[in-house]
C-alpha cells in the first residue's frame, strides 16, 4: 500500500498546517517524558484544531488500517503516547479552549488545555478543580483524563476519574459521541462514561471534557517532619490515616531530598532518611487540629525534627521541592519511572522491598511518594551508556511491580500502563480480566488501530 500517496488525501482534506511531514518538526512529538529509545517515527502528526478535524483523521486512518497514536503535552510518564512507525500521531495541543459555568460548577475543557488553565480559569469564579499532578503546570486535561491522573491532593480530594462529567469521544470509526454531562449525579444507562477515562487513547480520541468543580480550597497549615528511616516515615503514614485525611500527605527519602538540594538548595535535610510533608486545608480550629495530630503522631514514629508553619508561601517552598524531585533527580542519569502502589498499612513494606531491590540489583532508586494514598514513585536510576547498568535497572523495575503485585497492589496508581509497564499487567490482572479488558478493546476498536501496543 503506497501509504505516503493515500496521504496526500489526508493533507487535502484538512486545512493548511494542521498534517506535518517534515522530519525535522515530527521529531518533537516522537517521545512523551519517559524517552523510550526504541519509539518509532509516524507517517505525519496531525494536530487537528477541533473535533471535526479529529473525526477526519481517525476516518482516514480506519480506512487505510493506519493506527493512530493520540497525543496530548508529551509529559506522560509510561510510553503511553510514544510514537509508532508508520503510524498517525494525533496531537491534541492545539485545542485548548477552556470554558467556565460558575452556576453549574462545570469547566468544558478542550484535551490540549493544561491542567493550570483550568485552575486558572476556574479561580476566576472561586472555584477549584483539585486533580494536581506535580507537572501541572505542564500537562494536558486530555492526557490527565487519559490517565486517569491523581497528584497531590489526591489523599482528600480525589482522583481525575472523580471530577469528569462529560465527555466527548470520537471513536476507531471516526464517529463523535457524547457522554454524561452537566451533572452532578446520571446513571442513565452503562457507565460508558468511566470506561474511557484512563484507557490511555486505545478506546476512543476524547475531543471534550466537562469537569466537576468545587469551592475554593481553604489556606492550609503545612507541617514537614524528618525521620530516621524511610520505614519509620511510612510507619507515621499509616498512624495518620488511621486518624484522619489531610490534604496532602507527600514522602520523599535521602536519594530525593539530596538530589533536590543538588538540583535547587532549598534548605532540606540532607541527613534525614525521609521527610513527610503534610497539609490540613480545613477551617479554623479543626485545621489546628489536624496539625496536632500530624505532629503527635509523627513524634511517636520517631521523627526527629517536626515543623509547621501557617505561613501560605512557606508551605509552597517545601511543596515545590517535593514538585521538582523528577527533574532533579534526572541529573543523575537515565530514568524508570515507577508508578506502584499498595494498601496504604502495607505502605513499610512496599518501601522496604523497593530498598532490597535496589540492594539486590546495585542501582540507586530514589523514591517520592504521594504515601497518603499508598501511592509511590520509585525512580530507578541507570548510566545509559553502559549497558549492564541498563540491564540491572531494567531488571529492577520490572522488580518493583512485581513487589508491588505480591502485596496486592498496582503496577499503576496514576501514570497509566502504557508500553513501559504492559508486560506486567498480566500478573496484576489474572487472565479472566485481561480477556475481559481484550473484549472492550475489540468490541471499540475491531480493527486495532487506536494506540496498538499500549496497555493491553
Amino acid at each position: 500500500m503506497d501509504r505516503l500517496g493515500d496521504l496526500h488525501d489526508l493533507v487535502a482534506a484538512l486545512p493548511d498546517g494542521v498534517v506535518l511531514t517534515d522530519p525535522d518538526r515530527i521529531e518533537g512529538y516522537r517521545h512523551d517524558y519517559t524517552r523510550d529509545p526504541t519509539t518509532g517515527t509516524p507517517l505525519a502528526v496531525v494536530r487537528p484544531e477541533d473535533a471535526a478535524q479529529v473525526q477526519v483523521a481517525v476516518r482516514w486512518a480506519a480506512a487505510h488500517r493506519v493506527p493512530v497514536v493520540p497525543r496530548g503535552a508529551g509529559t506522560g510518564l509510561s510510553g503511553g503516547s510514544s510514537a509508532l512507525d508508520g503510524a498517525l500521531t494525533l496531537s491534541l495541543d492545539r485545542m485548548r479552549a477552556v470554558e467556565v459555568d460558575p452556576d453549574c460548577q462545570v469547566a468544558v475543557a478542550e484535551p490540549g488545555a493544561f491542567n493550570a488553565e483550568v485552575k486558572a480559569a476556574a479561580a476566576e469564579h472561586g472555584l477549584w478543580y483539585p486533580p494536581d499532578p506535580s507537572s501541572f503546570e505542564i500537562c494536558s486535561i486530555g492526557g490527565n483524563v487519559a490517565t486517569n491522573a491523581g497528584g497531590l491532593c489526591c489523599v482528600k480530594y480525589g482522583v481525575t476519574t472523580d471530577y469528569v462529567l462529560g465527555l466527548d469521544v470520537v471513536l476507531a470509526d471516526g464517529s463523535l459521541v457524547t457522554l454524561g454531562g452537566p451533572r452532578i449525579k446520571d446513571v442513565a444507562g452503562l457507565s460508558l462514561l468511566k470506561l474511557f477515562v484512563g484507557s490511555e487513547g486505545t478506546l476512543g480520541v476524547i475531543t471534550r471534557v466537562i469537569l466537576r468543580l468545587v469551592p475554593g480550597q481553604g489556606r492550609p497549615s503545612t507541617m514537614v517532619a524528618s525521620f530516621p528511616t524511610v520505614e519509620a516515615a511510612a510507619r507515621a503514614v499509616v498512624g495518620v490515616r488511621r486518624r484522619l485525611r489531610p490534604s496532602m500527605m507527600e514522602l520523599m527519602d535521602r536519594a530525593s531530598i539530596n538530589a533536590v538540594e543538588d538540583h535547587r538548595p532549598m534548605g532540606l535535610d540532607r541527613d534525614a532518611g525521609a521527610l513527610l510533608l503534610a497539609q490540613s486545608d480545613a477551617p479554623g480550629d479543626v485545621r489546628d487540629a489536624e496539625i496536632a495530630t500530624l505532629r503527635t503522631v509523627c513524634e511517636q514514629e520517631g521523627a526527629a525534627d517536626v515543623f509547621s508553619t501557617d505561613d501560605p508561601d512557606e508551605g509552597e517552598m517545601f511543596v515545590q521541592a517535593r514538585r521538582i524531585a523528577i527533574p532533579a533527580i534526572e541529573t543523575r542519569g537515565a530514568l524508570l519511572l515507577e508508578d506502584v502502589g499498595a494498601p496504604i498499612p502495607l505502605l513499610p513494606d512496599l518501601l522496604r522491598a523497593i530498598a532490597a531491590i535496589a540492594a539486590e540489583h546495585e542501582v540507586e532508586i530514589p523514591v517520592i511518594a504521594h504515601a497518603g494514598d499508598g501511592n509511590t514513585h520509585p525512580i530507578v536510576v541507570y548510566d545509559p551508556t553502559d549497558a549492564a547498568s541498563e540491564k540491572r535497572a531494567r531488571l529492577a523495575f520490572d522488580a518493583v511491580m512485581q513487589a508491588a503485585i505480591a502485596l496486592g497492589g498496582t503496577i499503576t496508581g496514576e501514570h497509566g500502563v502504557g508500553r513501559a509497564k504492559k508486560a506486567a499487567l498480566p500478573d496484576q490482572l489474572g487472565p479472566e480480566v485481561m480477556a475481559l479488558n481484550r473484549r472492550v478493546k475489540d468490541a471499540l476498536d475491531p480493527d486495532g488501530i487506536l494506540n496498538p501496543g499500549a496497555v493491553l
